[in-house]
């Protein structure tokens, strides 16, 4: 009798207010080439934390993917323990701290604006605002697509959110991280993602020995949920790596 081959333990991280919605279509796709795990940051306000976290209940070793914060909470896996991830892919993010001066403030206020109507008129309020622009501008037609992003959000509190603001607008420094992977890379975006976008994700592919860049078509920020097939094709050439 032939011996089975078990599929690679595969964490996918979700971003912010994400939950396993924004990866179960990938999964899906994936089939037998990894066993996904989606992980929770619960409560979580700073990106080391939440490597902390995952790193107490992940396996020995694993597969690493992460999407928007998400894929900054690999990076701070990686910088804590380089020996237990066996590949590493970063799915439409970015690596830099926020920026000093008028841009970081400027950033921080579009951040705190948006939890003031989570605050106010409530998360799915907020979410519907949010989503616009982080979705192809087609897309923004398909009412399924747009309310399971929508429900996604509204199953975590503001409070939930102002923790995971403050873990953004505190996030680290990557690049160093990044410059010496050491594990099979993949750094993923959608073309049309104008929060992290393409040129951000060659710069990511330049500085990492052996990356590769795929780029997914007709999609925003919000690849996996927008392109699922795609995306999963991506990550199963990567884990083939």
């Amino acid at each position: 009798m032939a011996a089975t081959t078990r599929a690679e333990p595969l964490l996918l991280v979700p971003g912010l207010m994400c939950d396993a919605a924004v990866w179960a279509p990938v999964i899906a796709g994936l089939g037998d080439a990894a066993d996904g795990h989606v992980v929770d940051h619960g409560r979580a306000s700073d990106l080391p934390t939440m490597a902390r976290q995952l790193l107490a209940a992940a396996p020995p070793r694993f597969a690493l993917a992460g999407h928007s914060m998400g894929a900054r909470v690999a990076l701070e896996v990686l910088r804590a323990a380089p020996a237990r991830v066996t590949r590493l892919a970063l799915l439409d993010t970015g690596l830099t701290p926020r920026p000093p001066g008028a841009a970081g403030a400027d950033e921080a206020r579009k951040r705190h604006a948006l939890l003031a109507v989570a605050r106010v008129h409530g998360v799915r309020a907020m979410a519907r605002e949010w989503v616009r622009g982080m979705v192809h501008p087609d897309r923004l037609g398909d009412a399924a697509l747009i309310e399971s992003i929508v429900a996604m959000f509204e199953r975590h509190s503001a409070d939930v959110f102002e923790a995971q603001i403050g873990a953004l607008l505190e996030r680290p420094d990557a690049s160093g991280v990044l410059a010496g992977v050491a594990v099979p890379t993949l750094v993923l975006c959608g073309r049309q993602d104008t929060w992290a976008p393409l040129a951000q994700h060659e710069a990511m592919r330049a500085l990492a020995p052996g990356a590769v860049l795929e780029v997914i078509d007709d999609a925003g920020h919000m690849a996996p949920m927008e392109q699922p097939a795609a995306v999963a094709a991506a990550l199963r050439r990567w884990l083939a790596r």
